[in-house]
């Protein structure tokens, strides 16, 4: 196990205390990109929507042509037992994982007839509830679904997406406001997006270019209940500078405050913090 580093893998069975190596040279994931994964959270004793996480990387796989193996209840199941070896005061990241093994005649292709199927549980802190970050915008954008999976969480996507994170980087910023096709707000390089306009929220409404996330769904559902008024349109940069406050969503932090894009600077507002606050209302009283 790599020092600092508290893993546990599972594979062929079996968990193992330690960052197994699960692929071989010639498998068709490491050469030709067959990966595809999803990623829930443990913390403070719960894993909320730890099922809708793993139906996902099901889904994902059919979306990539792979063989998805393993029943959503089955893999809940697997990941509760990794789990008990890790304290109730751990936060953990759960990336249940499949791959292709063998490709077809055309070596291109993968194959039906076996697939590659791990769980990697790793501790990784929750960002602190006063974490912020900040935007710029990117040069990069998402792709569609006639040139990219972009309806699978995909492996072979994430380049793109680091090369929007190492330009933000650059020029000072955490993190990317990203397009889509048109020109319009997707997403950022590692989140959904949401702001927040006259008591009113926000959010790029899914057009087939990026994963409207599961955290997104349940953020979207909480303040509903709440009665707060929810809006999924087509958004542009323009919008996102007018905004009184912008936040991320997603599986890594929940809730992720935005401070400045590129010129424009937001507070850490109060609907934000209510937002978060009924998050973790919800996950609690989930189990």
């Amino acid at each position: 196990m790599a020092v600092g580093r508290n893993i546990r893998t599972f594979y062929n069975g079996t968990w193992h205390d330690e960052d197994l190596p699960i692929m071989k040279a010639a498998d068709h994931g490491s050469w030709l990109g067959t990966t595809v994964f999803d990623g829930a959270r443990y913390f403070e004793g719960i894993s909320p929507d730890l099922d809708a996480h793993c139906a996902r990387v099901n889904r994902s796989a059919e979306a990539l042509m792979i063989q998805p193996t393993v029943s959503t209840a089955v893999m809940v199941e697997t990941v509760r037992e990794g789990l008990k070896t890790f304290s109730k005061d751990s936060a953990v990241y759960i990336r249940p994982m499949y791959w292709g093994i063998h490709g077809d005649k055309t070596a291109i292709v993968p194959s039906q007839d076996e697939t590659g199927f791990a769980i990697c549980l790793e501790e990784i802190p929750m960002a602190l509830p006063q974490a912020t970050t900040s935007l710029t915008q990117t040069r990069f954008r998402r792709p569609i679904l006639e040139s990219a999976v972009v309806n699978a969480k995909a492996g072979c996507l994430y380049p793109n997406n680091a090369r929007m994170l190492v330009e933000a980087n650059s020029k000072g910023f955490a993190n990317a406001l990203v397009a889509d096709a048109m020109g319009n707000v997707a997403e950022t390089a590692t989140a959904n997006v949401f702001m927040v306009k006259d008591g009113e929220i926000f959010t790029p409404v899914p057009n087939g270019t990026f994963l409207a996330g599961i955290t997104r769904a349940r953020h979207i559902a909480n303040m509903r209940a709440d009665g707060m008024k929810v809006h999924e349109m087509v958004l542009t940069f323009d919008d996102f500078h007018d905004a009184d406050e912008v936040f991320l969503s997603g599986n890594m932090a929940k809730v992720s405050p935005v401070t400045t894009f590129d010129d424009t600077s937001f507070q850490f507002g109060p609907i934000t913090r209510r937002i978060r606050e009924m998050y973790w209302d919800w996950a609690h009283s989930s189990g």
